[in-house]
């Protein structure tokens, strides 16, 4: 891993406030979550009768948001984009053709105990189900993470289906999100992840940079610094309200150990579905230093379908994006399908 500088010189300016022994702020933060959907929408000057909350789709799928993800929405804006990827609502409930509780078939391409392989080379350690916010389009809503759990055992069946896989080159840590699990327990995988020679790459698929920037501790830049292997961690923000300056520093901490920053979006009706949207969001997500990726058509799990662009729409947005920016702000347009042996573009 080639870094901006030495770590312990990085780290100087950040010094631990934390007393040993204590929690890390980031895990007292995550605690402090919002889960009741009365709550949050009092805090924003808003009814909850009016916005349609349900509370079959919490019992569901329950509302979690961090503090700081909630005091980036706007007070009194029933639309914010913010609130609308958070709030649990009766469209929610309404079937729809077409959706299925795994529609990116997860199941069937499960290689070990949390370890999914659907592309040559590359395999998704789904390292925990925790989270820090739960989205309400999130394609494993209905995930089994009690069963399918990589940690699982100490990590050890998915290390082993790893190592005995010379074609695995990439290994992806996901979820659930995994900078959701303590930095030591993290540190367990990658250590026993050292000893595979094929292994040439890390990725970290995570949302909590951009949710809980607290994250991006002394602690985890640490662990990451020292990596063995190239890094390129790919966050998740689907509007430019997402980022704040809280945000901007984490992405700049995580630049200063090299790694590479990419971020991934979701179109979603309501939230990002304009030009505008999307090149601001383009725009924003370059600024902190990360490159916009993939803007993934929505998969179609139950419970979502009201957030669905068609097709027609969504090409529509990307010409106007591509009309108005510079190549490499533009996301690739992306549907993942099961079977298929990589994202199919749009």
């Amino acid at each position: 891993m080639i870094t901006a500088g030495p770590l312990s010189m990085q780290l100087s300016a950040f010094p631990r406030t934390q007393s040993p022994g204590a929690p890390a702020r980031w895990q007292q933060l995550w605690r402090q979550a919002l889960r009741d959907p009365q709550t949050l929408l009092a805090r924003l000057d808003l009814d909850a009768a009016a916005l349609g909350v349900s509370e079959a789709a919490i019992a569901q799928f329950a509302l979690r948001v961090p503090e700081g993800f909630v005091a980036r929405m706007r007070r009194g804006d029933a639309h914010d984009p913010l609130l609308r990827q958070v709030l649990p609502i009766d469209a929610e409930m309404r079937p729809a053709p077409g959706f299925s509780f795994d529609a990116v078939g997860d199941g069937a391409a499960k290689k070990a105990t949390g370890v999914i392989q659907k592309y040559r080379g590359r395999a998704l350690l789904v390292a925990t189900g925790s989270c820090a916010i739960n989205c309400r389009y999130c394609f494993r809503r209905h995930f089994d993470y009690g069963a399918e759990n990589a940690a699982k055992g100490g990590w050890q069946e998915a290390v082993e289906a790893i190592a005995a896989d010379p074609d695995i080159d990439e290994v992806i840590l996901s979820g659930g999100d995994p900078l959701s699990l303590a930095t030591h327990k993290l540190a367990e995988l990658t250590d026993a992840l050292r000893g595979i020679a094929h292994i040439r790459r890390l990725r970290i698929h995570t949302r909590l940079p951009i949710v809980l920037p607290e994250r991006v501790d002394d602690e985890l830049l640490a662990w990451l610094g020292d990596l063995p292997w190239p890094l390129a961690i790919v966050v998740h923000a689907n509007h430019a309200n997402e980022f704040d300056a809280s945000v901007d520093t984490a992405m700049a901490r995580l630049r200063g150990i090299g790694a590479q920053l990419l971020n991934q979006a979701v179109l979603l009706r309501g939230v990002n579905d304009s030009v505008q949207a999307l090149q601001d969001l383009s725009e924003r997500s370059f600024a902190a230093g990360v490159l916009p990726y993939y803007l993934h058509q929505l998969d179609r799990v139950e419970g979502v379908a009201h957030f669905e662009v068609d097709d027609v729409q969504a090409k529509a947005l990307i010409a106007g994006l591509t009309a108005r920016l510079s190549g490499y702000l533009v996301p690739k347009l992306v549907r993942e399908l099961p079977g298929d042996p990589s994202k199919r573009p749009v």
